[in-house]
């Protein structure tokens, strides 16, 4: 009878998946528990709403809560089996024929109570068997709680590499086309210079997309590195305390050496290659914009984090914190609806910046810095040593070099559309497509400062 206790006993604390004795029990809405570790796995490529592996019952999050009462039942198990392990002859001390009941920390062993006052193991760190195991089990449970999280760090660099990938042979196409445009439009007779022009971009191009693809597939032998480590602690923490104790430190230096060595995401860049004679021909139309209503505002929630957030929110350790530093914000006294426009914003010394055209109404809007209808803008968003540019209205980010200094924007009212330009490379940075807005439009800019420099108008 008490033989078939201790059997249903053992039965309930063992997990459905894995066979073994439960580690670290977790149980979710349906009542069923397993191991954390386990149903870590089980769930990983699973989208919700996920199903218990036993019952099949659909769970509506991947919501674990650890079983405070069945963690201590498995520890009392596993303490008993401890003691029954350590009962055996194998475990009695040849010298002093007692039980093995003291760990050396130093040494690693084994040791019963006289051993562990001898000259040899007097001066090391002693501790009972029993709370050695704990403090081992504990020990292996961390490592693999910070491995589980590098896993998916990582898994979510190789989906963010590979959406990078798309969008860069994307972005190189795009720009093709708009370089092309733009040189029939400025010198429809520089075809070898046009030529020249676009090879060197596709070689650039297909030179970064080899690295994007070699990067991703570095990321890609890292998941499997990482779930072969974290698998092997996964086995050690179900292995009986005797092995654990003794089996655990050159596995958790490969687990944190491998976690030193996370490959990360690229940021792709095109050189900002020259246009003969693109500033040229736009100074005979290059007018001088007074920004005359400037605001300065301190909020949190704004153009510069959210656009921040849709390029680096992937990466971020704590999206929670945003730049909330002086921003100022500043629009031209003058419409314009008519005819063709250029002026120049020397942008040197700022951090996040914005720059072209937006309507009126957009300006009124009281929830502007979050919604782009009305705003046709060039904006730099800095994390930490990166840049990102993007343009607003329909959210585009663009891998070409960051413009240092003045940015050219060129007004083209009768065609609806818009051109940003860096003078310094005389460089194309971007051309909206023609039609992108009928209603009159005010210039715009916007920056939060890193310098002291800062000269929105020429």
């Amino acid at each position: 009878m008490e033989s078939d206790t201790s059997q249903a006993f053992q039965e309930e604390l063992t997990c459905f998946i894995c066979l073994s004795c439960l580690t670290e029990p977790v149980t979710i809405s349906c009542g069923h528990s397993f191991c954390r570790a386990c149903l870590q796995l089980s769930w990983e490529d699973t989208h919700p709403p996920v199903h218990c592996p036993m019952c099949r019952e659909p769970c509506q999050q991947k919501e674990m809560r650890t079983n405070v009462v069945l963690k201590k039942l498995v520890s009392i198990a596993r303490q008993a089996r401890l003691m029954k392990d350590l009962s055996s002859e194998e475990h009695k001390c040849v010298t002093h024929k007692e039980t093995k009941r003291i760990f050396c920390v130093e040494s690693r062993i084994f040791l019963c109570q006289l051993c562990s006052n001898s000259h040899e193991h007097r001066g090391h760190r002693h501790c009972p068997i029993e709370a050695a195991a704990d403090h081992q089990l504990e020990r292996v449970l961390k490592q693999m709680a910070s491995l589980w999280e590098k896993i998916q760090e990582n898994q979510e660099n190789v989906e963010a590499e590979n959406r990078t990938t798309t969008l860069w042979m994307g972005y190189v196409t795009l720009r093709e086309v708009m370089i092309r445009t733009e040189y029939r439009e400025l010198h429809p007779f520089l075809c070898k210079e046009e030529e020249k022009h676009i090879e060197c971009m596709r070689k650039e191009g297909q030179c970064v997309l080899e690295k994007l693809r070699k990067n991703e597939a570095m990321m890609i032998q890292k998941s499997k590195e990482l779930r072969d480590m974290y698998q092997e602690l996964m086995a050690m923490s179900q292995e009986p305390y005797v092995v654990l104790l003794q089996g655990l430190d050159d596995m958790v230096r490969r687990s944190e050496s491998m976690q030193l060595s996370m490959p990360q995401g690229m940021q792709p860049e095109l050189k900002a290659l020259p246009i003969t004679g693109l500033t040229e021909r736009l100074k005979h139309i290059q007018v001088h914009i007074f920004f005359d209503n400037v605001t300065t505002f301190h909020y949190k929630m704004n153009l510069f984090n959210v656009l921040r957030e849709f390029i680096f929110g992937h990466h971020r350790k704590d999206t929670s914190v945003d730049f909330v530093g002086c921003y100022l914000a500043s629009w031209g006294s003058l419409s314009f609806n008519s005819g063709k426009y250029y002026w120049e914003v020397d942008l040197q010394g700022a951090g996040d910046w914005a720059v072209g055209v937006c309507t009126d109404s957009w300006l009124k809007n009281t929830n502007q810095m979050i919604d782009y209808e009305g705003a046709f803008l060039l904006v730099c968003v800095k994390e930490g040593n990166h840049y990102s540019l993007l343009t607003t209205f329909l959210v585009f980010r663009h891998y070409i070099e960051r413009p240092l200094g003045r940015i050219g924007v060129l007004l083209d009212c009768e065609n609806g559309c818009l051109s940003f330009v860096n003078v310094a490379k005389s460089s194309l940075i971007y051309k909206y497509p023609q039609g992108m807005f009928k209603n009159p439009v005010q210039p715009f800019f916007s920056s939060g400062h890193e310098g002291r420099g800062f000269n929105p108008a020429h």
